[in-house]
């Protein structure tokens, strides 16, 4: 019975987060949303596989190189979101301890 319990748990979660990435893809603008493992493997992304990889592993660096610069400066502190805007993008990144959410977005529609 535990175990069903757990696994009714876990699917409600999934559900949540799949409502959560449905509703941030509705926003206008926004091109990509890409789901991130501690690794810097993607698990879940609207774009096509090539798109996917090349801003999952890049994003993955660049995030942990920022968490270290802001840690560097205070060990107290930590890096809650990292905001790039290009010409052509605006890339959000949100890290979490197990995961990282990039959202892309043209900053033109938003």
């Amino acid at each position: 019975k535990q175990w069903y319990q757990r696994r009714v748990a876990i699917t409600a979660g999934m559900s949540e987060v799949e409502e959560t990435l449905k509703r941030i893809q509705a926003h206008k603008g926004v091109t990509g949303v890409i789901v991130v493992n501690q690794e810097g493997i993607p698990i879940r992304s609207n774009l096509d596989n090539s798109t996917t990889v090349q801003y999952s592993g890049l994003y993955h660096q660049l995030t942990a190189k920022a968490r270290s610069v802001v840690r560097d400066i205070d060990p107290q502190n930590d890096l809650t979101f990292l905001r790039i805007r290009s010409k052509k993008h605006e890339i959000m990144v949100a890290p979490d301890k197990e995961y990282l959410l990039i959202v892309i977005q043209n900053p033109t529609e938003s």
